[in-house]
Formats: structure tokens, sequence, C-alpha cells
């Protein structure tokens, strides 16, 4: 033990240990004002997926969601993953099933906007799309189906069997 000028003992000098803790937490956001009555319910058509995000349309810039989904479809959150420019967003699966994992989503439902307006996809929208689908694969969180979005239409990859 160490003594001070004084005689009187002085208490080791401690070290504190600082890590980061994290948590989640959801926040409300709203989607749409105006929503169909079925929201609440199952998603069992790429049609309301789009109807639901129909809006994004609008966008000058691409937007990748990620919606999550419970064991009977339901949607239990969503993330906007992406916003990038006129043509492209970066998506990497890491973004996509970290918030996945943290929801306790058994499926998710992708989402992007094509400000051309044309929904057909680009290679590199089939090819993240695989990728993802094969991470979701080994996370064991489903892809269902990934929706693009463009003028007043848009494509499913499972409806084109790309998925």
């Amino acid at each position: 033990m160490n003594f001070n000028l004084f005689g009187e003992p002085v208490p080791p000098v401690t070290k504190r240990i600082m890590v980061r803790s994290i948590e989640a937490r959801y926040r409300n956001e709203v989607v749409r004002d105006d929503a169909p009555e079925w929201v609440s319910m199952r998603f069992t058509k790429p049609e309301q997926v789009y109807e639901m995000f129909r809006d994004l349309r609008r966008e000058t810039k691409e937007h990748f969601v990620v919606l999550h989904l419970d064991g009977k479809n339901r949607i239990v959150c969503f993330d906007r993953v992406s916003i990038g420019s006129l043509n492209q967003a970066i998506v990497h699966p890491r973004e996509v099933f970290k918030t996945a994992c943290l929801s306790n989503a058994a499926a998710i439902l992708l989402v992007h906007n094509h400000p051309t307006g044309d929904p057909n996809p680009s290679s590199e929208d089939i090819a993240i799309t695989k990728r993802l689908k094969e991470s979701g694969d080994i996370l064991g969180i489903r892809v269902l189906d990934h929706i693009i979005v463009g003028d007043d239409e848009f494509l499913s990859f499972v409806e084109r069997g790309l998925l």
C-alpha cells in the first residue's frame, strides 16, 4: 500500500474498463398515410409490396429497403438500407442482415426503385439478389422476393423466375 506525505494510506489506482454495449431500438416511421387494410395482414403477393412502396417511384435516387417479416409473413419492421444515386445504391449483405438478425426476422422482402422508371433488373440487381439469397440461406432468414418499383409498374424476381 502507498502512503501520502502525511503518512495516510492512499488507495490503489483502479482502471475503469469501458466497452460499447449494443441494443436494438425500434423507431416508428410513417411509410404511407393511406395504407390499405391488408397491410397488417400477411404478405402473399408482390402486388401488396408494390402497393405499399409505390411512392418510391417519385424518388430521384435509388432507395433500397428491406422488410423484415415474422413467421407468418407479417411486417416486423423495415430498414432503409441505402439511399444511392440516380442509378445505383450500395448494398452489402452485412448491412441487410445485421438488422434482420436484430429484429428476429424469419424472412425478408427486398424492395428498391429505379428512378428511370424502367423496373427491369440490371446485372448488378441480379447479382446482389443472388448474393443476398445465399447469405440468407446461411443465416436461416429466407429472402422471399425482390421487388423493383418503376413508373406505374413493378417487377417481382419471383414472378420473373429470377429468385
